[in-house]
């Protein structure tokens, strides 16, 4: 941790049907990223399977399972054997009826560090995530692994300013954002350019407004989707955001891909120097952020 940079890398992959062959293409994945010099490796959102969630479906809770368990055992192990830190996507079972859409950390001698549970979850056109997952009960969390400290948040949590703050707040270094979103075919054209730059932009708003790397990483690939849904297409451009909001790297729209982003902490001390928004920061102006509503009584 005494060096000024850390190198993400980050697997954008498509999501087969079964569990083994996503795990085992994760494990690859996980050993062609120490190889070419990353030391914190990142998946997808759930990326174990496909993006279950589009349906309401009570045979997907068999999907589950536990933490520790067989699928955070392999990844212990191949974090061990590559030397690097892992950040992965579990849908975990508690007991039945009670899972948690989860993100665990391995450090790099494989020792799993802990979880962060997805803490919002949204319930949109096929994105039925309140069905399956209760919201996250720890908080935001930080963990400082062997080369860096590493905020993890999942997908939703993407667009709230406030996780972002606590987590950066709590000293991470780079904001992981493990993640599976997608176009609607019949939005796309109308739509998709805007959903895409929204998406990425808000990301980016969080690394000016914390002074932090921020990486979304998605999946790709059009999945399917019960009658009368007409499938997802999962849109990829897994990015990375340095402390300023400037793209330093970005995926394809559609293709399989390991990138291999340097973070600079020096860069990181730049902008919090020029830009001292935790010093300018009003705390004692703020209670209300922890009202439902400002404009409905009771609220």
């Amino acid at each position: 941790m005494a060096s000024n940079e850390f190198v993400l890398g980050l697997v954008q992959m498509t999501c087969d049907p079964q569990p083994a062959p996503n795990l085992a293409k994760a494990v690859e994945q996980i050993h062609a990223a120490a190889k070419q010099g990353a030391q914190i490796v990142c998946l997808p959102e759930l990326f174990l399977g496909p993006y279950f969630c589009n349906t309401h479906d009570m045979a997907n809770f068999d999907r589950a399972e536990p933490i520790p368990g067989p699928s955070t055992d392999v990844l212990g192990k191949a974090a061990k054997a590559a030397g690097v830190v892992v950040v992965a996507s579990i849908f975990e079972r508690v007991m039945a009826g009670l899972c948690f859409n989860t993100a665990v950390v391995f450090d790099a001698d494989g020792a799993l560090m802990g979880t962060y549970r997805k803490m919002h979850i949204p319930h949109d056109p096929l994105f039925f995530e309140k069905y399956y997952f209760r919201p996250g009960d720890q908080g935001f969390k930080v963990f400082p692994t062997k080369f860096g400290v590493v905020g993890t948040l999942v997908c939703w949590d993407q667009w709230f300013p406030e996780g972002a703050r606590i987590t950066a707040m709590k000293g991470a270094e780079v904001l992981v954002y493990p993640t599976a979103i997608g176009w609607h075919p019949d939005e796309k054209a109308e739509f998709g350019n805007h959903q895409h730059d929204a998406w990425e932009t808000i990301q980016r708003g969080h690394a000016i407004a914390n002074g932090v790397y921020v990486t979304g990483i998605n999946r790709v690939g059009f999945e399917s989707s019960p009658p009368p849904g007409k499938g997802l297409e999962f849109w990829g451009a897994t990015f990375v955001s340095d402390p300023f909001g400037v793209v330093v790297a970005r995926g394809s729209h559609s293709a399989e891909e390991l990138l291999i982003v340097p973070c600079s902490r020096d860069r990181m001390t730049d902008v919090r120097r020029n830009w001292p928004f935790f010093r300018d920061r009003r705390t004692d102006a703020y209670s209300d952020l922890t009202k439902v509503s400002l404009t409905a009584p009771g609220l």
